[in-house]
């Protein structure tokens, strides 16, 4: 009878550390940082659209992951969509006059943000903000125009 308890504690702890294994990968593949907090620097992009971009969403420069979403906010005033982000202290000489753009992974994935660097010599610091920036561009506005320029053409054959 022992040694059926003992493999009961077993089989029940290697169900328990799959699952919390389940649960870890769970949290990574939806940018749900657990135990890991990004120490660096905040900047404010402003965008006329941000499409479905949330927070804590990627923040990218050639590709790879420089930075993360911190929050996204509305202007009440000009009522762009106010989005800071947090840049890893690692990527210190980012330029000034760096532009951002809102692209999308895939056909149906994520957004994300990617920075285009610039080409000063003073770079981007705690509280700045890049004011070239690109809006999502968002696929059923884009269907709507073109579905509403494919009724403007004369169909005089």
């Amino acid at each position: 009878m022992n040694m059926g308890r003992s493999v009961e504690i077993w089989v029940g702890l290697f169900v328990a550390a799959g699952f919390a294994a389940f649960l870890g990968l769970a949290m990574q593949v939806s940018n749900i940082p657990l135990f890991q907090t990004l120490d660096g620097y905040d900047v404010q992009l402003r965008f006329n659209n941000i499409g479905g971009l949330r927070e804590r969403a990627p923040v990218t420069m050639s590709g790879g992951r420089v930075g993360r979403v911190k929050s996204i906010e509305l202007d009440a005033r000009s009522f762009d969509a106010v989005v800071t982000v947090t840049i890893d202290r690692n990527y210190n000489e980012i330029p000034e006059d760096s532009s951002a753009s809102i692209y999308t992974s895939g056909l149906l994935g994520e957004q994300y943000i990617a920075i285009d660097p610039g080409g000063l010599d003073f770079f981007l610091e705690e509280g700045d903000e890049i004011t070239l920036t690109q809006s999502a561009l968002v696929l059923e506005r884009l269907i709507g125009r073109f579905l509403t320029s494919m009724g403007d053409g004369n169909d005089d054959d």
